[in-house]
């Protein structure tokens, strides 16, 4: 797997010395941790959040067991999963939703008037749901290149035939009331360049919505009616049913989604041979590793500060990479497969 190797004679040096000690015994129970703020001194015994990686290895280092975690330190002292992915929805179907007023250098970002009360401990890939007993349909959809919340409000008698690609923000059936993060990629200046978007086109196709998941196999010529039945919506002669919130994750489902592709993606690689999560001869990463092994701090033209593909994935997920292999490369570190100084510690 020789696309995963890092550009670092040592590491080479060190999977060539691992191939010919053929006697050696890897089997264990292995675990490594990144932490958010460790480049600015922090250490882990003080974070608040830390990603954790647990390896079990065989005998010749293969692994036959792997979890990773995203845990977040509760005011009361104790640790709670980001992974997590029950939530409580409730819906306001008399609120008319309104755009939230975009963060700029003349104006701090405001909410607008949303239909949804959300409590949950993510909102990436988040979407939800229902139908009030007059028949008016409330969805939301949260946006992963803006990270903005995307409301829709069907009063009664609408078209549910009318396609996806109708809902404009220019139609008003699609409306960004709120931010769920503000780490987007795109980041509006103003609303108005993007009145031909829907929420399902930031990104350049709709695949993050459409290309696995729950929404699967749809696209902008489905109807906004079969999106709302993959949701658990159902209709009884063209009419939606009244029905409490419902709610899930679009694409590989949400954190707990991406980290169990990770999980699978693991299982049965030689770690000798995968020393990292992130393909470090990628000329976008690899510009932007210090000399202090720190990636994304001090970041070299052409370089980027975030190794992610919401595309096609790295190591199975389409989440922010970089973190998540530092905790894998400490877990090889435990193993006695890399050395301390060895591993690239991600952006967090």
């Amino acid at each position: 797997m020789k696309r995963y190797l890092w550009m670092v004679p040592a590491i080479v040096a060190l999977t060539i010395t691992l191939g010919a000690c053929q006697d050696k015994d890897y089997s264990g129970t292995f675990v490594g941790y990144s932490w958010k703020d460790e480049s600015k001194g922090l250490t882990l015994s003080d974070a608040t959040e830390r990603i954790e990686t647990t390896l079990k290895l065989d005998s010749s280092a293969k692994i036959t067991a792997a979890h990773l975690d995203f845990l977040i330190k509760q005011a009361n002292g104790s640790w709670k999963s980001r992974l997590d992915g029950t939530a409580e929805v409730s819906i306001d179907y008399s609120v008319a939703p309104t755009p939230a007023k975009v963060e700029t250098n003349a104006q701090a970002y405001q909410a607008g008037a949303s239909m949804f009360s959300i409590v949950t401990n993510d909102l990436m890939a988040f979407w939800t749901a229902g139908v009030g007993k007059d028949g008016t349909v409330a969805l939301a959809l949260v946006e992963p290149m803006t990270r903005y919340q995307f409301e829709s409000k069907f009063e009664p008698g609408f078209d549910f035939s009318q396609a996806l690609s109708t809902l404009t923000l220019a139609s008003g059936r699609a409306i960004p009331t709120l931010r769920a993060s503000s780490g987007g990629s795109i980041k509006p200046a103003t609303w108005q360049d993007y009145l031909e978007k829907t929420a399902f086109t930031f990104y350049k196709e709709p695949y993050l919505f459409f290309g696995r998941g729950i929404f699967n196999g749809l696209s902008l010529e489905s109807s906004v009616g079969q999106l709302l039945e993959r949701a658990g919506i159902k209709f009884v002669d063209g009419k939606p049913q009244a029905i409490a919130a419902v709610y899930g994750f679009s694409g590989l489902g949400g954190w707990g989604g991406n980290y169990a592709a990770i999980d699978n993606f693991l299982i049965g690689k030689k770690a000798t041979e995968l020393l990292s999560l992130v393909d470090w001869t990628n000329p976008r990463y690899a510009g932007a590793v210090n000399d202090k092994k720190f990636f994304g701090i001090d970041v070299k033209a052409g370089a980027t500060k975030t190794a992610q593909s919401s595309l096609d994935g790295i190591a199975g997920a389409s989440v922010r990479m970089s973190r998540e292999s530092t905790s894998y490369q400490r877990a090889l570190v435990n193993a006695g497969i890399l050395k301390d100084e060895e591993v690239i510690k991600g952006r967090f």
